[in-house]
């Protein structure tokens, strides 16, 4: 499979760890769930509404 590089400050739309996940599942086991899960200690540490800041 041949891939043409990507123009500089371009991401792709997809990175290399979305397509290993879509081949591999999420822990290496095809069709898995994915058994990651936020802790509650975690949550609470997570802001709900982000700034996205201020242009300067």
């Amino acid at each position: 499979m041949t891939r043409s590089p990507e123009p500089n400050g371009v991401e792709p739309s997809r990175s290399e760890d979305d397509i290993q996940r879509e081949q591999l599942g999420p822990r290496g086991v095809p069709g898995a769930p994915d058994p990651a899960k936020m802790t509650p200690q975690r949550e609470k540490k997570t802001p709900k509404h982000v700034d996205p800041g201020h242009t300067a």
